[in-house]
């Protein structure tokens, strides 16, 4: 069942790094405004920031949820991210 996007609340980039913690994600490395997180199962998302107080736009939400992180709705309820 295909996510909807329009119940997704605003992110911070702050809030968005401590779900992918929270799941099992680790800094790997940084480069300039890129953070590269890996999950020991292979999963790799890069969240692109300049400060922890921004907030994403649905399409880079999109990106990191869906082809990064592979989240599932059951996922972004039990993070806290769908209203």
């Amino acid at each position: 069942m295909p996510i909807e996007y329009s119940r997704i609340r605003n992110l911070t980039a702050r809030e968005f790094i401590r779900a992918l913690e929270r799941d099992g994600f680790a800094l790997r490395r940084q480069t300039g405004s890129h953070r590269h997180y890996v999950h020991e199962d292979g999963r790799r998302t890069t969240v692109s920031i300049h400060r922890l107080s921004d907030t994403f736009p649905v399409k880079t939400l999109r990106s990191m949820i869906e082809r990064q992180a592979q989240w599932s709705e059951a996922d972004l309820i039990r993070h806290g991210i769908l209203k």
